[in-house]
């Protein structure tokens, strides 16, 4: 078997890449802008901008795992055709809205397609177990890049277009989603179950009753409630030191690059030099300093945009590294489950956060968003304090040939055997053995040996 893309998969690779990111790009292009441009808005309040700021998130939280389980029984593309369809019908709805409600309405809808998860089995069903981890990678880096180009982006589309222009936008990305789905995506062989990509119910249980990783479910959920809640006073702030809001891309674009080349060394030394507890408990710590700089100090260009670099170095690093510490934590044959319980709680926290800046900048004005946000800061820090160090183990994903398929009573016991194996869990109806391992001791021969000529190490 090679480990190489075939050509299948490279196009699925490549379309279902761009489909993802481009809905994101739609998402988050309203971050930076909302709260700038609503005052023309019938019923326009601080709570309500920062309502329709984060009302995506709920819809989100609420679809995302019934999408994901309706996608197993009718079909991926069907779903996530559905799904953009939504997210089209929630954008013109914003684009043409005269009232802060509206708006809301829009948002709400455009988070009603919530096809993420159905965008991952895709992935999955379109792919081999051997060059999945690689293939998942890709769909990450699409959604960082979305992030930072919609951050820039956002002010540039509203001083041409206003609002509503912002929301035609998203709209336009969503219909060349739609094309992306119908020429480039090919139809997958096959529609299966994948317990790391999709929500497994029956592990759902124990994966909530695990301490651990509820830890990192609240760290994602606070990262995004901050995260939201800034952008209900962070524009503002920017305008007050004297940056037209047609200028704001051009302030974020050098910030968030400089921000990306800060976070590289700190994922290094968490991930090759395993100070992954240390670089997390610092960063969490970073992050409610700097909230309380941006309510406290941040009242010249210089300190405020220090500040921001600082803001996105830390959120991007802590974005990099919760899916990776999920990962590590996750039993063996559990990580699809993990992840979707982590994203809900990702989409939880953004409407959330919209909700609670706007609520404390319409009752307290801008200035205590920022503290509030870093009195969360500080619970967060508290939560995790006592966290312990993630081990350092990966993620193996073997298929299962027919000899070892007629093994099955001993398969289980002579995987676990193995030295640097940690974890297994073999599933016979999908032919597949999960694993966790622990690279640095894992003994690469005698798990081949085991495994068959199917199996090729990866870097899961």
């Amino acid at each position: 078997m090679t480990s190489r893309f075939l050509v299948t998969e490279r196009r699925a690779i490549v379309g279902l890449a761009s489909l993802y990111a481009s809905r994101m790009l739609g998402l988050f292009m309203v971050l930076p802008v909302l709260a700038l441009y609503a005052d023309h808005l019938d019923g326009a309040t601080p709570l309500l901008v920062g309502m329709a700021l984060g009302g995506y998130g709920l819809t989100q939280a609420i679809l995302q795992i019934p999408f994901g389980l309706l996608s197993d029984r009718i079909g991926r593309k069907a779903v996530i055709g559905g799904g953009l369809v939504l997210f089209i019908i929630g954008s013109l709805v914003a684009a043409n809205a005269t009232s802060i409600t509206g708006i809301i309405i829009g948002r709400c809808l455009q988070g009603s397609g919530a096809v993420a998860g159905a965008i991952m089995a895709l992935l999955a069903d379109q792919t081999r177990e051997e060059i999945r981890t690689a293939a998942m990678a890709t769909i990450g880096l699409s959604i960082g890049v979305a992030f930072a180009v919609a951050i820039v982006a956002g002010p540039l589309i509203a001083d041409i277009g206003g609002l509503a222009g912002v929301f035609w936008f998203t709209a336009a990305l969503a219909a060349c989603g739609l094309l992306v789905l119908w020429k480039l995506v090919p139809k997958a062989p096959r529609r299966m179950p994948h317990r790391d990509v999709g929500i497994d119910r029956r592990q759902l249980r124990a994966t909530l009753a695990q301490g651990d990783l509820l830890r990192l479910d609240f760290s994602i959920f606070a990262l995004h409630l901050i995260l939201t809640a800034c952008f209900t006073a962070l524009p503002f702030r920017l305008e007050a030191l004297g940056f037209a809001p047609a200028d704001h891309g051009w302030v974020y674009l050098p910030v968030m690059a400089l921000a990306f080349v800060g976070m590289i060394p700190l994922v290094i030394v968490a991930e090759k030099y395993r100070k992954m507890k240390p670089i997390f408990i610092g960063a969490v710590a970073a992050m409610t300093l700097i909230l309380l700089g941006f309510g406290e100090l941040a009242s010249d260009r210089v300190t405020l945009l220090t500040l921001l670099w600082g803001f996105f170095v830390v959120f991007n690093l802590l974005e990099a590294t919760l899916p990776s510490m999920i990962s590590k934590l996750a039993p063996a044959g559990a990580k699809g489950t993990a992840m979707g319980v982590y994203s809900t709680s990702q989409f939880l926290g953004a409407f959330l956060g919209g909700t609670l800046g706007g609520a404390l900048s319409q009752g307290f004005g801008v200035q205590s968003v920022f503290l509030g946000a870093a009195v969360v800061g500080a619970i967060w820090l508290a939560v995790v304090w006592k966290m312990p160090a993630p081990r350092h183990l990966s993620s193996e994903i073997i298929a299962l040939d027919k000899q070892s398929m007629d093994m099955l009573d001993t398969l289980l016991d002579r995987f676990a055997s193995v030295t640097g194996v940690e974890d297994v869990m073999v599933v016979p109806e999908e032919q597949v053995a999960y694993l966790k391992v622990d690279r640095q001791r894992l003994d690469v021969e005698m798990l081949a040996s085991i495994a068959g000529k199917q199996w090729q190490r990866t870097d899961a």
